[in-house]
């Protein structure tokens, strides 16, 4: 589709590296036409060391959005004028707006990990495990722990994993060999085992069989660890809906608007099936 801009047009987009692999473009791009806005979103390919002039450019040019992807989330909030206190705690920053105090940081990958999660649970008093104690493991740990679940975090490194249930809160900690003993409702992995590859970070016998089974990897759309989960009579649920979720939620910030969310999801699922996603 041929995009039309003019001196009006509002100019958003996504820093990180590399730029190649986004689907946010296409997303957010989907959402703009559903609500007849005249802006238009771009994939910033920003290497680490130029994300300081990469911000300045933003002050600079007047853009009053911009998303942050890897490797930046944490960089980031030395170059802002504000971080609120959610993205604070979880330590990384995937949203920067343009405002009255300068630009903002905030952070909606955790509101992206609830309502993707909502669509098959509600995690309030539930025993959930959260795989991994990166980045993407501090947001959906804090996200479950405000939404009143019981959250075990369980890591290959276990000093790792016990910083971040005591940072955040969670209830427990431990080696991803643990999941076995612990019989939750709601498993959500966020290391990248089994990104492009048939490995799952856990053995198949150690997923509970009623469980809602999350996993924050989308390429492959069906992952081994949703196989198995699925085989086991889970409740697989991909990565796709943490992804727009969290990209409807900027939507909603930036704009102020309801986001188009089945239009957002449509586009993602589009943008997985060109060769240049």
């Amino acid at each position: 589709m041929e995009i039309t801009m003019s001196a009006k047009s509002m100019v958003c987009g996504i820093v990180l590296h590399p730029a190649g692999h986004t689907r946010s473009p296409a997303m957010h791009n989907a959402a703009f036409r559903a609500c007849g806005l005249d802006a238009h979103y771009h994939a910033f390919d920003v290497p680490p060391d130029r994300l300081g002039e990469a911000i300045l450019g933003m002050r600079g040019l007047g853009l009053r959005q911009l998303a942050v992807s890897l490797p930046h989330k944490t960089a980031v909030m030395a170059h802002l004028d504000r971080v609120d206190e959610t993205a604070r705690a979880i330590g990384a920053v995937n949203t920067v707006t343009l405002g009255e105090k300068g630009l903002e940081g905030a952070n909606t990958d955790w509101v992206g990990a609830l309502r993707a999660l909502a669509r098959e649970i509600d995690p309030k008093g539930q025993r959930a495990v959260v795989l991994g104690a990166g980045g993407a493991a501090r947001a959906v740990v804090y996200g479950l722990v405000q939404a009143g679940a019981h959250v075990s975090v369980l890591n290959r490194s276990e000093n790792r994993a016990q910083q971040l249930a005591e940072d955040l809160g969670a209830a427990d900690f431990g080696p991803l060999t643990r999941l076995g003993d612990i019989a939750p409702e709601i498993v959500v992995n966020t290391t990248s085992v089994g990104m492009g590859s048939e490995v799952s970070p856990v053995n198949a016998e150690a997923l509970p069989s009623d469980a809602v089974v999350m996993d924050a990897v989308y390429e492959p759309e069906q992952t081994r660890l949703l196989r198995d989960a699925a085989a086991r009579g889970a409740r697989p649920l991909g990565g796709k809906w943490m992804l727009v979720h969290q990209a409807a939620e900027q939507f909603r910030i930036w704009t102020g608007l309801e986001p188009p969310v089945d239009a957002m999801a449509e586009a993602f699922d589009e943008a997985g099936q060109s060769p240049s996603r």
